[in-house]
């Protein structure tokens, strides 16, 4: 399988050039140059197998012969080998045809884990192969940089840099970076917002002599890996649902329009998913724009979901490329004007197209908190607040027929949830000391040159 920028001025590349490059050299994002499509008999057919034997069956249609199928599949047995439920991925369903499926068994407690252990050693394959060492940053809104973490801790081919935004993660969040001792790894706390992180990697990725000097590759979901990989649990959620021949919506906490693309992907392979309903926080861009049909940039509001708190959603440019026709002239103009103007605005036949694939709807801080407590009181399950936020737009949904993607541990957000219940949800056991480890984290201007300079010295 080949792979093409949304932006267009790049040549083809395979799975394994993707894998390394994360970022295309225009600044685009990298997308297949064609989905394969799969016949409902054969997506019935994966309600039999285990959660890694649908994964090996989904990603090879995207890996091709990069990994011979032995090693693929010892990979995807390792990856979620010490996740903590076996299913990897549980769907409880909480009411008649109403399901959560919870993504946060991993290592670092969300759905991160999913994507990054399995990449983690896709990777340490390619550069073993290759024989050659690779830098990877990783801007992280909360969990990307813990779950990074965790997988390239032991990785002695990379050198890990993790950019997050001064005191808007939560403090479970920060610690499950800052506290693993790994010679290979750098956490560095910028002042600014996860757009500004962001940018920052973008600006990195974009100078090319320095991104080849460092041979700079990336684990946000810009690279595709994540997408591709983080489409499997949707069709495994419809391999543990009985009645096939009900609709089904996913409801997807989003913030980078990641998740919920991967989403769109298993559904543009066939997946019979009615509606892809996108959650969010104030920070309602995504909202904006389905009701609008323009794209544009507001202030970031600090929230009790802030994982969620971000404004440019890097992922919507895949989808921006469906929407207008697979002319990546027309999204380099709108790249552009989002850039110089912060904004852009979806053609008519976009924008029609977008209302009816997606749907959207927001959630308050406060009402996040009730929703946690609701969700407590009468279902006597302790959910976090970017869950919370899926759960409450589904609960504006009565009639149809749901699975909320539930994203991390409530663990990881433990004033909130004490703030809506009044009481601590426990780390599990391996994270019980979390706490009471020390930390080492370098703070750093919001500043690409001077992150470039500190890569280079490091």
């Amino acid at each position: 399988m080949n792979y093409i920028s949304t932006r267009g001025n790049t040549k083809k590349l395979n799975f394994e050039e993707v894998l390394l490059k994360g970022l295309a050299d225009d600044g685009g994002l990298y997308i297949p140059e064609s989905i394969q499509t799969m016949s409902l008999d054969e997506i019935n057919s994966l309600s039999n197998k285990t959660y890694q034997e649908i994964a090996f069956h989904i990603i090879k249609k995207f890996t091709g012969k990069t990994f011979p199928d032995s090693v693929l599949k010892e990979m995807i047995f390792e990856s979620y080998k010490n996740f903590t439920n076996t299913l990897i991925a549980p769907l409880i369903e909480y009411e008649k045809d109403k399901y959560i499926m919870e993504l946060f068994h991993g290592p670092t407690l969300a759905f991160k884990d999913i994507a990054m252990q399995l990449i983690s050693r896709m990777l340490d394959f390619i550069l073993t192969k290759r024989d050659i060492d690779s830098t990877i940053i990783c801007a992280t809104s909360g969990d990307t940089g813990g779950a990074a973490v965790d997988a390239f801790s032991s990785n002695s081919r990379v050198k890990l840099f993790v950019l997050l935004p001064n005191g808007k993660v939560s403090d479970v969040q920060r610690r499950m970076m800052t506290t693993v001792k790994s010679k290979n790894i750098k956490i560095l706390s910028i002042d600014g917002t996860f757009d500004d992180c962001q940018n920052i990697v973008k600006n990195l990725f974009n100078d090319h002599d320095f991104a080849k000097s460092v041979n700079l590759s990336g684990v946000n979901s810009i690279n595709w890996a994540r997408i591709m990989v983080q489409c499997v649990y949707y069709f495994t959620a419809f391999s543990f649902i009985k009645n096939k021949d009900i609709p089904i919506n996913f409801i997807v906490p989003t913030g980078n329009f990641g998740d919920i693309y991967a989403g769109y992907l298993a559904q543009s392979m066939g997946l019979p998913i009615s509606k892809l309903i996108i959650a969010t926080n104030i920070n309602d861009i995504l909202k904006r724009c389905i009701d609008t049909g323009v794209y544009k940039i507001s202030d970031v509001m600090p929230s009790n979901s802030p994982s969620m708190d971000i404004q440019i959603s890097s992922n919507f440019e895949r989808l921006l490329f469906d929407l207008e026709g697979k002319d990546p002239l027309e999204v380099k103009k709108c790249m552009a004007l989002l850039s110089d103007c912060g904004k852009f605005e979806l053609s008519k036949n976009a924008h029609l197209q977008f209302k009816m694939m997606f749907d959207a709807d927001s959630l308050d801080t406060i009402d996040t908190l009730k929703i946690i407590k609701k969700v407590y009181v009468e279902y006597n399950m302790i959910i976090d607040p970017h869950t919370a936020i899926g759960f409450g737009v589904a609960l504006k949904k009565p009639k149809s027929s749901t699975i909320v993607l539930s994203t991390a541990h409530p663990a990881k957000f433990p004033e909130t949830i004490f703030e809506a219940i009044k009481q601590h949800p426990a780390l599990p056991e391996k994270h019980k000391n979390l706490h009471s480890l020390s930390e080492e984290i370098c703070s750093m201007p919001n500043n690409a040159q001077i992150i470039k300079d500190y890569i280079v010295s490091q």
